[in-house]
């Protein structure tokens, strides 16, 4: 039986004795903050998450099983401790006896093992069913606070999900009385910090403290309730608009800074701008290579060599955005910075590609042309994941692809539902995309695998399948590392399905009143409000 790790032992002893009557931080009154926000979320299920920008209002409501550290370690949360089998198939959760959920219940065994067989439900989640809890067998309760969860095989990613907004904790009474159970909404229950009982469609949404809270995740900055007592997201997805709410004092917060705004946000005095990459994936355009133009690898090899990469991130992000070489950010331990410096920019190149893949011909506009067909690539946008001015971004590529290299690039941002029968009906010919998994494994393989949820590329190599499988088998991390090296390599350099453009960034800018803002040290993206206070 393996044990906790060291580092993770050490947490559950302090989250033992903050909860065997060790004094809380003293609090600052209790306060009410408004805060801007870019993106409004398709849903409030944590269970369903799957926009980056919507995690912070996540842990506002659920807690997960377990939290992570940037270093790749876990520390307890609704989890006090948990062991694993020698052969990797065996998880024992020892649980929190002192948690109630938000209408009442108490949270136990039985309700984590509700939880977890959701996701059997079909339909519910069908790609996390598929990715994340590919090897998920049984759960079953052993005692009111033990639980033993049972594996198909050995999964490395398993510990992630546990981790992850996937496993934020929803009342088994709720998860079957909710009106609309996967978008979730006042009536879907947590155990958070706080307790969601507004939101408005378009404007806003609403928290307010939950006086019983006692069981932040090991190592949290203080213990007890949330210092706010009131919390107020507005959305609002133009940039201009929040910065503008913000200097005017209408909001104390606002993330998602532009980079046209950040000089005047550091020149202000009385605000404070906190940055931090991403985890998980680079922004990237994945090609198609089911029909047309981009079957050919040449083309493909063309489209990257036809941008200068830093030209355009200088131009659009005015030096605040990171360079991407890999479909891995380089926040990641699996970052392969080999691939640095090894496409991009070569025009010469770019041009000689496209003569001998045949598009020799040229139209009256200079779009080239073959067999009577302009060298056209459409990408179809859905507006809810559309953030960090990527519109202004494949503005700028599609302006150098057209000069460069005669390519006309078309782009379109529409509702999610358009967007999700352009992706079905294969009516695109590249897909721009991002993932904030704190595990960028996770990624890999919804995203790479001949049969993952989100191939969008159409591209099968059985030896990434091997690759990620294998991964996906160990908890070596060097061992992980090396294979996932394998995969950006073949999907990046050799086969160049994957065109790496910039590593996200999340910004929090807010008056110098306001303190305990901060990132999620795995993935990078704005914590939760339970630190948060206002106040010296």
């Amino acid at each position: 039986m393996r044990r906790l790790a060291p580092a993770a032992a050490s947490a559950v002893l302090l989250a033992v004795l903050a909860g065997c009557g060790a004094p809380a931080a003293e609090q600052a009154a209790p306060a009410t903050l408004t805060w801007a926000v870019e993106t409004q979320p398709i849903t409030l299920n944590p269970q369903q998450w799957s926009q980056n920008k919507a995690r912070l209002l996540v842990f506002n409501q659920f807690d997960a099983l377990l939290a992570k550290d940037e270093d790749g370690s876990y520390r307890p949360w609704l989890a006090k401790a948990w062991t694993v089998s020698d052969d990797g198939l065996t998880y024992t959760l020892d649980l929190r006896e002192d948690v109630t959920f938000h209408d009442g219940a108490t949270f136990d065994a039985a309700s984590v093992k509700a939880n977890l067989d959701q996701f059997l439900v079909p339909g519910y989640n069908a790609a996390v069913a598929a990715i994340q809890l590919r090897s998920f067998k049984k759960a079953e309760v052993v005692a009111p606070h033990r639980l033993r969860i049972t594996l198909k095989e050995p999964d490395a990613l398993f510990l992630d999900f546990l981790a992850s907004p996937y496993a934020g904790q929803i009342s088994p009474k709720s998860l079957k009385s909710a009106k609309d159970l996967k978008f979730g909404g006042p009536d879907l229950v947590g155990t958070g910090p706080f307790i969601l009982d507004r939101y408005v469609q378009g404007q806003e949404i609403h928290y307010r403290r939950n006086p019983a809270y006692r069981w932040p995740p090991a190592g949290a900055a203080h213990q007890g309730p949330a210092h706010l007592a009131e919390i107020t997201y507005r959305f609002l997805p133009e940039a201009a608009v929040r910065v503008g709410a913000l200097t005017s004092g209408q909001v104390q917060v606002i993330e998602g800074v532009p980079a046209t705004e950040v000089a005047l946000i550091e020149k202000d005095p009385s605000l404070a701008l906190r940055t931090s990459l991403n985890s998980g994936t680079s922004y990237s355009y994945y090609f198609n290579t089911s029909h047309p133009p981009f079957d050919d690898e040449r083309v493909r090899q063309a489209f990257r060599e036809a941008v200068d990469v830093d030209a355009v991130l200088r131009s659009v992000y005015r030096g605040t955005a990171t360079r991407a070489w890999s479909v891995v950010g380089r926040r990641s331990p699996f970052y392969d910075a080999s691939l640095e410096g090894s496409f991009g920019g070569d025009v010469a190149k770019a041009n000689a590609l496209l003569d001998a893949a045949g598009w020799t011909g040229r139209d009256a506009e200079g779009y080239r042309v073959k067999d009577g067909e302009r060298l056209t690539v459409r990408e179809v946008a859905s507006a809810p994941f559309v953030r960090d001015r990527r519109d202004v971004l494949a503005q700028a590529i599609q302006a150098q692809v057209k000069q460069n290299a005669g390519i006309d690039f078309q782009v379109r941002i529409v509702d999610q539902g358009s967007a999700q029968k352009a992706l079905e009906e294969d009516a695109y010919e590249l897909f721009g995309n991002s993932r904030g998994d704190a595990d960028a494994g996770a990624a890999l393989n919804l995203i790479l695998p001949a049969k993952a949820a989100i191939n969008r590329t159409h591209f099968a190599d059985p030896r990434v399948d091997k690759w990620l499988a294998a991964a996906s088998a160990t908890s070596d991390q060097a061992a992980r590392k090396k294979l996932y090296a394998q995969v950006q390599r073949a999907a990046v350099a050799e086969h160049a399905v994957v065109f790496p453009i910039y590593v996200p960034t999340d910004q929090i800018a807010a008056s110098g009143n306001v303190q305990g803002l901060g990132f999620e040290p795995a993935s990078g993206t704005p914590a939760s409000a339970y630190d948060v206070r206002i106040g010296t």
